[in-house]
């Protein structure tokens, strides 16, 4: 597991958060959570090369969506992603890329995730049943519970907000 910086977190959510106009005007509304609360870190993927390979396609603007299992938000007791949720990706080897925010979240039986999603996702071929085939090897690799096909699986979209494309 790579430890992340941070201080380098902090300096790239300093440079992020403005780049991306967050900051707002705390004049009228007083202090802007923007301005103190640093989003969660985190990487793609179970591995650095996998953390690097999906964070270029991030980085070039093909990927703007991910699945996840939804077993293991319960497992480690993490809220799901919501609309407006902000995240710093970092790459494999733990330092921050980029600024993503959530768009849409929903959470389907794997067997329902569609080739709209797929597409979404940028990886390999960008068809469904190429999304099918990875992500079960993955979800029976690292998921909690391994694979099922009716598992539930989160869905989420985000936009790039910094380095912007």
């Amino acid at each position: 597991m790579v430890i992340t910086d941070e201080d380098e977190l902090d300096a790239f959510w300093d440079i992020a958060r403005e780049h991306a106009s967050l900051a707002g005007v705390p004049v009228y509304t007083g202090e802007n959570p923007f301005r103190t609360l640093r989003p969660p870190s985190w990487a793609f993927g179970a591995t650095p090369e996998h953390a690097d390979e999906l964070l270029g396609l991030v980085l070039d603007g093909t990927k703007t969506a991910t699945a996840s299992s939804y077993t293991d938000y319960a497992e480690e007791g993490e809220q799901l992603p919501a609309p407006g949720t902000l995240s710093i990706v970092l790459d494999g080897s733990g330092h921050p890329r980029a600024l993503v925010v959530t768009t849409d979240v929903r959470v389907v039986p794997f067997d329902q995730v569609d080739a709209d999603h797929a597409r979404g996702e940028g990886e390999g071929d960008r068809s469904l049943d190429h999304w099918r085939a990875v992500h079960e090897r993955f979800f029976d690799e690292h998921a909690d519970g391994g694979f099922l096909p009716d598992m539930p699986v989160v869905l989420e979209r985000f936009r790039l907000l910094y380095p912007t494309t």
